[in-house]
């Protein structure tokens, strides 16, 4: 179900291309300093500010329910990624775009600094799973 897409480039390597994982280990702390992380793809490696769903040794009923804990919250990404490119269809860059020829990264944080402000006004399906509201506007833009 969160495996790699046909086509688009969802491995190790794609940490190296934008250095995440130095941006990461730079970056990534808690104003108290503590160390932050992101959950990633099960194919990524596992560091201290990358971590991923269990997969290997016994899985004990704590850490399955675990990794379905932390996969259900990695649905609502993909419901964000998915609505950037339902609403904003010339993102599709297997069909439209081709990288080095248009800005594709511009024109994709551009749509979805737009879709970030149409959640901000109407709300989305990810602050409804969460039970939330979201910022308003004039808080998310200042």
């Amino acid at each position: 179900m969160y495996g790699p897409v046909e086509g688009e480039k969802h491995d190790a390597s794609m940490l190296i291309d934008v250095n995440l994982l130095q941006e990461l280990e730079r970056n990534a702390f808690s104003p108290t300093g503590q160390p932050m992380s992101i959950y990633g793809d099960p194919v990524y490696p596992l560091r201290i500010h990358l971590q991923a769903p269990f997969r290997h040794g016994v899985l004990t009923p704590m850490i399955v329910q675990y990794n379905f804990d932390m996969s259900s919250v990695r649905v609502t990404v993909e419901w964000l990624f998915g609505d950037i490119i339902n609403d904003f269809k010339f993102l599709d860059f297997k069909k439209n775009l081709k990288i080095g020829m248009s800005s594709v990264g511009k024109m994709y944080l551009v749509c979805a600094l737009i879709n970030n402000a149409i959640t901000c006004l109407y709300g989305k399906k990810t602050s409804l799973f969460f039970g939330i509201d979201p910022p308003s506007l004039q808080y998310y833009f200042r």
